[in-house]
């Protein structure tokens, strides 16, 4: 199992740093969740900062940018890592696509389907000089040597993909290498939704489940006193009170056995009631959830829950400060040790 370091986007005079401590402190890889900054410059400052490191975007928005400008920029992030690049991509939501980039968000399944196999398309295009993919959403077939990238001595980037809904998992199956499960994502979800519908998906395109990585962020609630451990209970609370806000996870939180989770979030959503929200998300909510244990316990209870299920797992609030990144890295390496 590798284990990496969820982050968004910092200032690129800070990441450097960033990508340094996360790689000393044992880590496997440093994940960029695209925000208001750019995932793919952040990565860029890394690779040059911190060698060895795993560098993954997880996810960048995938509509505002053609797929030839998305397999470029992935392309020459592979060839600066030396081959330890993964490239995640997401749909976002219609408002953000729409609204904030002005891209076209129609489809958003099929697109994302049509999108990776174009962005795989182009990385071929780099080797061979020859483009073509003709897809519903995305027609390429011109590229010359002037404007390829040309052929580079790593293998092509790992492409993944977000996914939630069953046809969403089912796609990144058969066309993706792996996909990024949603933060709300806890361990029955994953044995009900995720493996099964990847491995429908991976039928279909002559392949083992096996292939496709299944990269898991995880909320830890961790620290060897009660005042530790409540004060990151309540960070994770107001988390997952956000994550729990969009209609299409309700599903997730009403199969675990909390029913109207995500209605009552809304509700105080509308009133801006911030507090409000994060008090819908009960104690039994977090311990279904999150994972919290003592300091020495914590790769132990992380093997438990997600072992037999995650190819990689992304501690999702290990930066709080360079103390506990560094305790967070001890954790890391025995989990990525063999048993």
């Amino acid at each position: 199992m590798h284990v990496d370091v969820m982050t968004t986007p910092q200032p690129l005079r800070a990441i450097g740093d960033l990508a340094k401590r996360t790689r000393a402190a044992g880590f496997d890889g440093l994940l960029f969740t695209e925000t208001g900054r750019t995932a793919y410059l952040n990565a860029a400052v890394a690779a040059q900062a911190a060698p060895g490191l795993e560098l993954l975007t997880g996810v960048a928005v995938a509509f505002p940018r053609s797929p030839f400008v998305t397999a470029a920029t992935a392309w020459e992030l592979q060839e600066a890592t030396g081959g330890r690049f993964r490239l995640g991509l997401g749909t976002q939501v219609r408002t953000h696509v729409v609204r904030r980039y002005g891209a076209e968000f129609e489809h958003p399944g099929p697109r994302l389907r049509d999108y990776v196999l174009a962005v795989k398309a182009c990385f071929a295009a780099f080797r061979t000089g020859k483009l073509d993919h003709h897809g519903e959403f995305y027609d390429l077939d011109f590229i010359t040597p002037q404007w390829s990238a040309g052929p580079i001595d790593a293998p092509d980037p790992m492409v993944d993909v977000a996914a939630v809904n069953p046809w969403m998992l089912r796609m990144a199956g058969e066309v993706a290498d792996g996909v990024h499960v949603h933060p709300l994502g806890e361990p029955g979800y994953i044995a009900r939704h995720v493996v099964p519908a990847l491995a429908e998906g991976a039928q279909r395109s002559g392949r083992s489940v096996d292939d496709i990585a299944v990269i898991v962020p995880v909320m830890t609630i961790v620290g060897d006193t009660d005042e530790e451990r409540h004060r990151e209970r309540e960070s994770v609370r107001a988390s997952m009170s956000f994550y729990g806000s969009t209609p299409n996870y309700a599903f997730i939180w009403d199969e675990a056995g909390f029913e109207g989770t995500t209605a009552r979030i809304r509700e105080k959503q509308k009133a801006g009631d911030y507090a409000g929200m994060a008090a819908q998300i009960t104690d039994e909510h977090i311990a279904t959830f999150a994972t919290e244990s003592t300091w020495d316990g914590l790769s132990d209870a992380l093997h438990e829950r997600y072992g037999h299920t995650a190819t990689r797992l992304v501690l999702y609030n290990a930066l709080a400060d360079p103390e506990r990144l560094e305790r967070y890295g001890a954790v890391a390496q025995r989990l990525s040790a063999p048993r």
